[in-house]
């Protein structure tokens, strides 16, 4: 008898970590990839077309900024009100409606007429973003072993760096020939193309089943499904929980020994996003003011990303072979140091470039291995909550971080102080991450009896 079953009481967890990955579980890691890879299209698709759109309607970059800031704040609504529901019915159905959403409100903001409708429907779209990424994290997590389990979360979030690049390829062909609006349509067919997909195939989380009180016959279906098991049929599924004092998702959040834990991994998401999304944001314009070309600052820039494809899937190995808290907080500090270099040498050396790979690398990768190590901090009634309001929360680091690179700039800030400066929010997020361990176990708070 192994630590899977007493009798015929299955830990699901226990299971699921014991076996070898099935072929269904890897379709899983596809699936999901597939979806954070809509996502990351549909993110970066207005950057793509807002030169064509201000040409078109004869608007000032303040009047489409409306459009622009529309989306970030519905992905900071989605991911709050996405994560209770999908705690509550189910991570399956949260995420087709997610996707569902994004889609057909992209495709709609292709007919739009004004940046007021434009605005609204970017909202809207924004919202099903928001609860896309959390729930494909959460779920693929329930169906990962413990040993493999960050690094298949990190090559899932390669998707979001592809699908941003791909978006940008198709916009490239797209406009000349048909015009801003069919990059649009592009963008938000695809997501409706998965939808069928995932009804017949996304599992619902087992674990999910059990903590909610699901008939056995149901879990066992689910479970024989993704793992390639067969059950003989009077199996009783657990999944080992903590002790709560309240059911509901919120609640857990901010009760004794979750409480200083959520806070420390939001302002570790918050301090990694307000690092990226400057340095993403900004770094072209301060290299060309610096003196670079349009053509090397934006060549440059798009160093941060290769190098941060190549830290998540790094890291996320890394991850699940050593502590994994300690090995985020290492990669910030790394993305600190990147930061102070890049402030030092300036923005005409010839390492500038190896510096802003490095630097994508290390705040990227540690980035990504957060998303990856969040699901395991919260119990199964409140992880969708817990991880979607860590990157709600984390999404007010990547608006402020856009608006105060600017701030920076009116204010006369050059280019190495402004690089230098981002070594501080960096060195907070490695705190913040340490601290997040002291305060919770490897799995879930206060469970150290529990086979992992």
């Amino acid at each position: 008898m192994t630590s899977t079953t007493r009798g015929n009481r299955i830990d699901i967890k226990a299971f699921i970590d014991e076996r070898s990955i099935s072929p269904y579980q890897w379709l899983l890691v596809v699936l999901c990839f597939l979806i954070v890879t809509a996502d990351g299209m549909d993110v970066a698709i207005m950057g793509f077309v807002a030169p064509s759109i201000i040409h078109e309607w004869a608007i000032s970059r303040p009047e489409f900024g409306l459009v622009m800031s529309a989306a970030p704040i519905g992905l900071v609504i989605g991911a709050l009100f996405a994560g209770p529901a999908s705690d509550r019915i189910g991570r399956k159905r949260v995420l087709i409606t997610s996707v569902f959403l994004f889609g057909v409100f992209t495709i709609a903001t292709a007919f739009t007429q004004s940046p007021f409708s434009m605005a609204a429907l970017r909202l809207l779209s924004g919202i099903g973003l928001g609860a896309a990424m959390p729930n494909s994290t959460t779920l693929l997590s329930e169906y990962a072993p413990q040993r493999k389990r960050a690094l298949l979360i990190t090559v899932m979030f390669t998707g979001f760096n592809l699908g941003s690049a791909l978006i940008g390829f198709a916009a490239g062909w797209l406009i000349p020939t048909h015009g801003w609006r069919s990059v649009l349509i592009f963008g938000g067919a695809l997501p409706l193309v998965l939808i069928p997909f995932q009804v017949w195939l996304l599992p619902e989380s087992a674990r999910l089943l059990a903590v909610r009180g699901a008939p056995a016959q149901r879990i066992g279906k689910v479970l024989g499904r993704v793992c390639g098991a067969h059950f003989a049929g009077n199996e009783v599924f657990v999944s080992n929980e903590p002790p709560l004092p309240t059911r509901k998702p919120i609640g857990v959040l901010f009760s004794q020994g979750y409480g200083s834990m959520t806070i420390a991994l939001w302002v570790t998401y918050f301090m990694g996003l307000l690092v990226i999304y400057l340095l993403t944001g900004w770094l072209p314009t301060l290299m060309k003011d610096a003196g670079l070309s349009v053509t090397t600052a934006a060549n440059v820039t798009a160093m941060f990303q290769i190098g941060g494809t190549i830290g998540a899937i790094l890291v996320g190995w890394i991850m699940d072979k050593a502590r994994p808290a300690p090995v985020i907080s290492a990669a910030y500090i790394g993305g600190a140091l990147c930061v102070l270099g890049l402030g030092y040498i300036g923005a005409l050396s010839s390492s500038l470039a190896l510096l802003v790979f490095a630097a994508g690398f290390c705040m990227s990768g540690a980035q990504t291995g957060l998303n990856a190590f969040a699901p395991g901090r919260y119990p199964t009634v409140a992880r969708a909550t817990g991880v979607s309001w860590m990157l709600g929360m984390g999404r007010f680091g990547s608006i402020f971080g856009s608006a105060i690179g600017g701030a920076l700039l009116g204010l006369g800030w050059q280019f190495g102080a402004i690089l230098a400066m981002l070594a501080i929010p960096a060195t907070l997020a490695a705190i913040g991450i340490l601290v997040s361990q002291r305060v919770a176990g490897e799995e879930t708070v206060a469970q150290p009896n529990i086979a992992h």
